[in-house]
């Protein structure tokens, strides 16, 4: 579970500090634009580097670049998860 958890808040801390660093030409002073606005970019980078990290795998890229584009979502590997319609199973790999 931990890979996921830092895939999830590694883009969104990038999108929160892009924000901050950048301004990205906003200069209105409402932290809920702001906020609004460093969820979009979490988003982008997230699909960003997901998609990168999927092109690779599925092209036939090299595992470097895989390897970086997963370890800048925060984890160098995505989570592999089982396929079950049992829900007790599914409960107990969400605690892996």
């Amino acid at each position: 579970m931990l890979p996921s958890v830092f895939r999830t808040l590694v883009p969104l801390l990038a999108g929160w500090i892009i924000v901050a660093l950048t301004g990205l030409g906003f200069s209105v002073d409402s932290g809920s634009v702001r906020t609004a606005v460093a969820f979009a970019v979490a988003a982008a980078y997230y699909l960003l580097f997901r998609f990168v990290e999927r092109a690779v795998e599925k092209l036939g890229g090299p595992a470097w670049l895989k390897g970086a584009a997963g370890a800048l979502l925060g984890y160098a590997r995505p989570p592999q998860y089982t396929s079950t319609d049992d829900v007790a199973e599914l409960i107990r790999q969400s605690r892996r």
